[in-house]
């Protein structure tokens, strides 16, 4: 099956891969960085095809790896014959394409700085001195591992209670007759804190004692019967658990204030927007001496 022709002319994303292939290097490339072709004396490096694979690969068709390589050599070379092309055309030279250039080049250097923050805000005691601080935050939290038995009417609930109690196994008769999606498991809603469920619901089961059946308790679903397999303290998570929580947590933080710092020293003026008249202009207001 035949691809089309990648269409460089799609989005601002040619700008930018255009710019990275027709730059002149500041520093040799790596030795690990090879270069897979050449056009028109430019080379097209590993590292190229990487960045196209991000501008425009989500876009492709889906493709075995070897044709989405060919496709984005492809493109990169649509990319650099084209801009080359414009190039000679002065095309460079319009307003509305030096508005483009510009516009993706600070978007560029934007993420580069804000990826330069998260980095820099990601050393190893920052993230343990996180990861403490949100254990201790999580105290003594209870969690409670319990079934449930859904039905529409109190009558209903009323009679799985009475089955229940006569000796009837919870789990089979959870899937047998709940009308919760949860039912083939015999009803086993794992662990789960307070918040986690609705309040009528939590109140109950919290209140509740290992192997204990509950009355049928009504909230916005339907009646319910609960059992409580097992009540525990909400164990802590390992670091390394968390560990890549943690390190978007930080990098989200250090971005944050990296951008709001800089606003606070920014001059910002709208000018979509009249601004609000000065009171000295109202004839009808207060005079200030």
């Amino acid at each position: 099956m035949a691809f089309p022709r990648p269409l460089v002319v799609r989005s601002l994303a040619a700008l930018a891969v255009a710019a990275l292939l027709l730059a002149p290097s500041a520093a040799p490339r790596a030795q690990d960085d090879p270069v897979v072709a050449r056009v028109n004396g430019v080379d097209i490096r590993q590292s190229d095809i990487a960045v196209a694979d991000e501008e425009v690969g989500g876009t492709m068709p889906a493709m075995p790896p070897e044709q989405k390589h060919e496709y984005l050599i492809t493109y990169l070379t649509d990319v650099i014959i084209l801009s080359q092309a414009a190039e000679q055309q002065k095309f460079g030279d319009r307003p509305e394409v030096k508005r483009l250039i510009a516009f993706e080049r600070n978007k560029v250097l934007m993420e580069a700085m804000l990826q330069n923050a998260a980095k820099a805000a990601e050393t190893d005691a920052e993230m343990h001195k996180v990861y403490d601080e949100a254990v201790k935050e999580m105290g003594t939290e209870q969690e409670v591992h319990a079934r449930h038995i859904l039905v529409e009417t109190e009558a209903e609930a009323k009679a799985i209670e009475a089955d229940l109690k006569k000796g009837a196994d919870f789990a089979e008769t959870a899937k047998k007759k709940s009308k919760d999606p949860g039912a083939a498991n015999g009803g086993d809603l794992g662990w789960f804190t307070k918040d986690q469920m609705v309040p009528e619901f939590s109140e109950a089961a919290f209140k509740m004692d290992k192997g204990q059946i509950s009355d049928p308790i009504h909230t916005q679903f339907g009646w319910h019967i609960i059992k409580v397999e097992d009540k525990r303290v909400k164990p802590t998570p390992k670091f390394e658990d968390v560990k890549s929580q943690v390190e978007n947590y930080i990098a989200r933080r250090a971005q944050a204030q990296l951008v709001d710092s800089l606003r606070k020293t920014a001059s910002i003026e709208r000018l979509d927007k009249p601004q609000a008249p000065s009171p000295m202009l109202n004839p009808g207001g207060p005079v200030k001496k």
